[in-house]
């Protein structure tokens, strides 16, 4: 039996906690799971997992033999790279994960155009919010929305993030403008839960503006606040790449337009250059130039 494919599966059920979602993720039957983990602790003469009907943990040899095999792999995946040529079909799973929002806004849609390019690979996309690890999670590219990414990542920027604030037409009618930012606590505010949930900072010209905001509805994603102030809900502040058609359309209002929030940075964070596959190479060098000329 391949001994680089035990590892690999065995990676991937160390990481999942789970021989049912390995079998998922890595195409195969559960039986072809369980095999190759039972072949790889055969090999080494030692059981790797603790079983339970509700848990699957490693051992002591089970978490050397993780450390070992990912080094394996990285090692394997680094040949294939330097060996390969340029004109080869990519192949593989990649896995990303991304923030709700932009991967609805937009990531969705680039992810497709890049796929029709290359039929071959395929992407497993986790959105959310959520920090993770990414060796732990064998996550190959995160997208992250930031001021200040990890410094422990390598990071790419894609695109500039303008934020401003909004409101539906009907909400404007019934509970007017704000002249000044600091007139926003008078009116109904909706916040990000995890940006800004109880302050927002602005700034005109050489005046900044910090407002203490009485939040009436918060969320831990834009795509929820967006469809709130599209229902009249409020006065909230979104990205300008999650709601620019919604402004071109009419349904919802930029409100103190000549005020401006802190610009944040579209980032592609990855955890090393080293080892960096040709999918990879090939998804970020996309991205750039896909978001390179956007609007927003």
């Amino acid at each position: 039996m391949d001994r680089l494919t035990a590892m690999r599966v065995f990676c991937e059920v160390a990481s999942s906690g789970s021989f049912s979602a390995t079998a998922d993720k890595l195409d195969m039957s559960r039986a072809m799971v369980t095999r190759y983990v039972s072949e790889l602790e055969s090999w080494l003469n030692a059981r790797l997992l603790q079983r339970t009907t509700r848990s699957v943990t490693l051992t002591d040899a089970g978490e050397q033999c993780l450390r070992r095999s990912q080094q394996m792999l990285a090692l394997m995946e680094s040949i294939e790279e330097e060996t390969s040529s340029d004109n080869v079909e990519l192949r593989g799973q990649l896995r990303l994960t991304c923030s709700t929002s932009f991967a609805f806004g937009h990531l969705a849609r680039a992810i497709s155009k890049f796929l029709a390019q290359h039929t071959m690979l395929k992407i497993d996309l986790h959105v959310g919010d959520s920090t993770v690890n990414l060796v732990e999670a064998r996550v190959d590219l995160a997208i992250r929305i930031s001021s200040e990414p990890d410094p422990l990542l390598i990071a790419r920027p894609l695109a500039v993030c303008d934020s401003v604030l909004v409101a539906s037409p009907a909400y404007v009618r019934t509970s007017g403008l704000p002249a000044h930012p600091q007139e926003l606590p008078s009116h109904r505010c909706m916040s990000h839960a995890n940006y800004g949930r109880n302050t927002w900072r602005f700034q005109r010209a050489d005046e900044a503006v910090l407002v203490d905001i009485a939040s009436h509805f918060s969320a831990n994603d834009a795509t929820v606040l967006l469809q709130a102030a599209l229902a009249d809900g409020g006065i909230t502040l979104l990205p300008t790449y999650l709601m620019a058609d919604h402004l071109s359309k009419g349904q919802l209002q930029v409100i103190l337009p000549e005020w401006t929030a802190p610009v944040m940075t579209i980032y592609a964070l990855f955890p090393s250059r080293r080892h960096l596959s040709p999918a990879v190479r090939a998804l970020l060098d996309f991205l750039v130039e896909e978001f390179a000329s956007q609007p927003w």
